[in-house]
């Protein structure tokens, strides 16, 4: 009763042979006695107190170092401290799962609004509420560049956002800004990123709130189309009257996962927000 195989201690504990191994291996749980014959390992059911306590630390988040660093000091007054950094360690990963389920949701919406838009060309308008950015200025006109060169600026705009400890959840939604000064003098240059963030990010440096407009918008699959769509959206603008009163949105919703010569496969909303003259 009191010599437990090693396949009969992790079936009464619901784990693995292999996971004991380890254990043993790391030295958190020597099996009581191992035949010199066989090589055979037995363990005492008194052992499972030691077993429970280490499944009960792994519930808690705690690294099998650490656990092993409490069974080896046996130093009882430091475990208070240890469980409250575990504690301000649990709330970090549960703030990072709560950004993560937020660009869930964003993806979700966004793949949404994929499938449904009217296709390449097709200008519609609508009204969108105020959004949050954090945006970078490259000095480098996107549009007189190539692809890679695009590649490169989004390496510097993730960059920026590390430095300034935004989380990586947002790098799911990005766009390119043509601000509206340059508009107004019929230049097509933008050299400026951004991501979206949420709401209640503070303001800070290269934080900015795009205000909530009427916005004619039209969808474009390439980023080598964009400037031909972008122009679509401007002649329109002019054709019908009205008066781009801010600065051309191009949005990212979606990046496809299907890369043709390796290339970034980006569908985009192209906007600009207008009023009747």
């Amino acid at each position: 009763m009191n010599k437990l195989s090693i396949g009969r201690m992790a079936e009464l504990n619901h784990t693995s042979v292999q996971t004991l191994r380890y254990y043993a291996k790391l030295g958190l749980l020597h099996p009581e006695y191992v035949d010199e014959n066989t090589g055979y390992r037995y363990y005492s059911i008194k052992q499972c107190a030691r077993l429970d306590m280490i499944n009960y630390m792994k519930y808690l988040g705690m690294s099998l170092d650490n656990i092993k660093t409490w069974f080896d000091t046996e130093n009882v007054a430091s475990i208070p401290d240890m469980l409250r950094q575990q504690a301000v360690l649990i709330d970090h990963k549960m703030k990072e799962l709560d950004q993560m389920k937020k660009a869930i949701q964003v993806s979700i919406n966004n793949y949404d609004t994929y499938m449904s838009t009217p296709g390449n060309g097709h200008i519609v308008l609508q009204r969108i509420p105020a959004r949050k950015i954090y945006c970078y200025d490259s000095s480098v006109n996107i549009y007189e560049n190539t692809l890679e060169t695009y590649e490169y600026i989004l390496r510097e705009l993730r960059t920026q956002a590390i430095v300034n400890h935004l989380p990586m959840a947002y790098f799911c939604n990005v766009g390119s800004i043509i601000r509206q000064s340059t508009i107004e003098q019929g230049l097509f240059i933008s050299t400026e990123v951004f991501l979206f963030v949420d709401h209640d990010l503070g303001m800070q440096s290269g934080v900015e709130i795009i205000p909530e407009h009427d916005y004619l918008c039209i969808y474009c699959d390439s980023f080598f189309h964009e400037r031909e769509y972008a122009g679509k959206l401007f002649d329109y603008v002019k054709e019908h009257g009205y008066e781009v009163i801010g600065d051309y949105i191009c949005e990212v919703v979606v990046e496809l996962p299907v890369f043709h010569h390796d290339e970034r496969n980006m569908f985009m909303k192209l906007q600009v927000p207008i009023k009747r003259d």
